[in-house]
């Protein structure tokens, strides 16, 4: 069974957690699912580019959600989650697109 990308997941807890806390009306529900889908690419984060990288991906993952609030009242709330939700994408895909040739030198650093 192939193995979702971490980006694909980042991006989809952004834009799952919106939607589920919209559509629920319960906004800690959308919480667990913005939580779940953090803890699952954090850990392939790790596996693929090292602890260092895992945990600027996962501050990116929580600053992305945080900024996304903001942002919306500019931009409104949808076209602000799909806005941090693709740079997180972008920037998972950037630092884990070598695989894991790239985790054993990035914890070699440590």
């Amino acid at each position: 069974m192939a193995k979702v990308p971490a980006s694909v997941v980042a991006a989809t807890g952004l834009v799952g957690g919106y939607g589920v806390a919209r559509w629920t009306k319960k906004r800690p529900l959308g919480g667990v699912a913005l939580a779940a889908a953090g803890a699952v690419a954090a850990r392939q984060w790790q596996q693929a580019a090292g602890t260092k990288a895992a945990i600027g991906l996962t501050g990116a993952y929580v600053a992305a959600f945080a900024g996304s609030h903001p942002l919306a009242k500019k931009v409104g709330a949808w076209p602000a989650v799909f806005a941090v939700a693709g740079g997180v994408a972008v920037a998972s895909w950037a630092t884990t697109r070598c695989g894991s040739r790239c985790g054993a030198a990035a914890d070699a650093d440590a």
